[in-house]
């Protein structure tokens, strides 16, 4: 068995990196783990579930700030990048604080793992890059059309990613993540999976913007989590510079996830407002993907069904 990985996670309290560390700590061929994070949106609680012992060192601190992304890195091999201003629609109020977080921190990242001879990065980029794409097989090779700063900067700092690849003979990689959903200690409840199934719970209807036509491929946090690891842990088995992560049974049409979370949780109305801009659409193809030999296992309506259940849990503990 060759070394164990040293790996760093920036943004490793968020809602990915909350279902991430724990499975970098429990896999054998992982060593020491270091996270990164600026407290801004994480907390400290998000580690519940993650064995937290003499290979784990968290540090405080912030991507925009060159000397704390360095600082961190120091000692590893591997960088999962995570870190960033989530919640695409959100941006367009906060673009300057978007392009510096999600842009130019990926630039420190970057610069500090050519510095520290890093062997290999992993870069969380998203499927919102697609924008509103006409066809419905939206591969790699698909131009991205960016629609809020959110994407911008992603679009962006994949190219600052490659860069570093390409100068400095590592292996790096951006994952196109598909809109992730489920349950997991730093849940997010901003994104549609989840905010429906929050509503369902309570007995409020869903709102749909648009016709609820647009699609969105959809994956459970869990499986999102699992393609970064596996991504670092066998960068030789992910030699492309993007992969869309997801799967090609996880493309839905909006007004069909209201129509799960009403089957799967409790029927509610569904109110449509076609006047609002539904936002981006994308039905997105994975083929790439399955070179890789990563594939996602969570069905939408189990992730919806056991969402629901662990939240009916906590309101009975909390009774």
């Amino acid at each position: 068995m060759s070394e164990p990985r040293d790996v760093l996670v920036t943004g490793g309290l968020g809602y990915i990196g909350s279902a991430l560390v724990p499975q970098l700590a429990d896999a054998d061929d992982v060593g020491r783990i270091v996270v990164l994070d600026s407290l801004a949106s994480g907390s400290p609680r998000h580690l519940l579930e993650a064995r937290v012992d003499g290979n784990f060192d968290f540090r405080r601190g912030d991507v925009r700030e060159y000397g704390d992304v360095e600082s961190a890195m120091r000692g590893v091999d591997t960088v999962i990048h995570l870190a960033a201003i989530t919640g695409a629609a959100s941006t367009h109020d906060r673009r300057a604080e978007t392009m510096a977080v999600n842009l130019e921190g990926t630039e420190n990242v970057c610069n500090a793992a050519r510095k520290l001879d890093v062997e290999n990065l992993v870069f969380a980029s998203s499927c919102n890059n697609y924008g509103r794409a006409a066809s419905t097989d939206i591969d790699e090779t698909t131009e991205p059309d960016p629609l809020n700063p959110y994407a911008e900067a992603k679009v962006a700092a994949e190219e600052v990613v490659a860069e570093f690849a390409h100068e400095n003979s590592a292996t790096a990689t951006a994952l196109r993540m598909s809109t992730n959903y489920g349950y997991a200690p730093g849940v997010r409840f901003n994104l549609v999976v989840n905010h429906f199934v929050f509503r369902a719970l309570t007995g409020r209807p869903l709102t749909v913007y648009g016709d609820g036509s647009n699609w969105r491929p959809f994956i459970h946090v869990s499986d999102a989590a699992r393609a970064f690891g596996h991504a670092a842990r066998y960068p030789t088995d992910w030699p492309q510079a993007v992969y869309n992560v997801g799967s090609d049974d996880g493309n839905y049409r909006i007004s069909e996830i209201a129509e799960i979370v009403s089957d799967e949780v409790a029927p509610v109305e569904v109110t449509y407002l076609e006047d609002e801009h539904p936002g981006p659409s994308y039905h997105v193809n994975f083929d790439r993907l399955a070179e890789t030999g990563f594939e996602p296992e969570w069905t939408l309506r189990d992730g919806v069904r056991n969402l629901a259940a662990v939240l009916r849990d906590r309101q009975e503990i909390n009774a």
